[in-house]
Formats: structure tokens, sequence, C-alpha cells
């Protein structure tokens, strides 16, 4: 059987780019169960409520919801549970030196995909905005619309 190539994206969280300034972004591998690899090619998880910690030197994914596979037996796995994130050692001392020197920071998945047939989080280092930056990046980003539109229609040559 041809292996998968691509990207296959399962579940975003655009929330958290709504609630957190984003300063980096990494790609890592997840160690996954059997019956969590077929309850994710079918698409049943929320990456919601999901944020890393570092445990015991290694980064760890919490709160990540990924449904039991409905073909499962007693060898399903527990929705909930922690899972170990893949990261070069090099990458882990960096993001976990980053987060010690500057607090306010945390790990948050931004999107699971499978990537040539490999499960993959795109995890970022990120700092929490206050409300007032949330409105902020609201009103900015509707001037940037109104401007593209304005630019768009002088272009055509329509009025406004």
């Amino acid at each position: 059987m041809p292996r998968d190539t691509g990207v296959q994206v399962i579940a975003s969280n655009r929330k958290a780019r709504h609630d957190y300034t984003i300063l980096k972004t990494y790609e890592a591998g997840i160690v996954l169960a059997g019956t969590e690899v077929k309850a994710l090619r079918a698409g049943h998880c929320s990456i919601v409520d999901a944020f890393a910690q570092e445990h015991a030197g290694e980064i760890m994914l919490y709160g990540l919801h990924i449904a039991e596979y409905g073909f499962g037996s007693w060898t399903n796995h527990a929705p909930r549970r922690t899972r170990k994130l893949l990261l070069h050692r090099v990458e882990i001392t960096r993001i976990l030196d980053r987060m010690r020197q500057q607090s306010g920071m945390a790990l948050v998945p931004l999107s699971l995909y499978f990537h040539d047939g490999w499960a993959k989080v795109e995890l970022a280092l990120a700092r929490g905005r206050k409300t007032y930056d949330k409105r902020q990046a609201i009103a900015e980003r509707d001037a940037q619309r109104a401007i593209a539109r304005a630019l768009s229609n002088h272009l055509k040559g329509r009025r406004a």
C-alpha cells in the first residue's frame, strides 16, 4: 500500500492565535497508541484545552482529547491521557531555557496533522495577551482589511 504524502490537517486551535502572541513555532512528533492513530485518521480529536509542559526533562502534551476508536476492543486508549512529544534534545533545551528566562510563557499546540503519514503537532512558544491587546489586534486586522478592500476597488476602477 502506498504511503500518504503531503500534509493532512486533523485539528487546529484557532482560539490560541487570538489568546496568545505567538513568538516561535516548532514541529514535534507525538507518541501515540494504535487506536489513537485510527481515531485521528477518522478526525476524532480536539486540541482546544491542550497545553504542553516539561516533565522529567521531556515535553509532554496534556489535555489533548482523542476520542476512543469505535471499533477498538479492550485495547482502546484513554481519551485524555498524557502524551510525550518528540523533539530534539537541543530544541527541548532552548524551549525550556526561554520559558525559564521570561515569565508568562506557555507552550500551546496550534494544530495537529499528518505529515507524510506521521502524526505531528505544531507547538508554539507563546505569551498570553491581555484583553486590550486582543481588541487592538482585532482593530488592526479590520483596518488592514478595509485598506485592502479600498486598494482593490481603486485598482479595479470602482467607486467606494
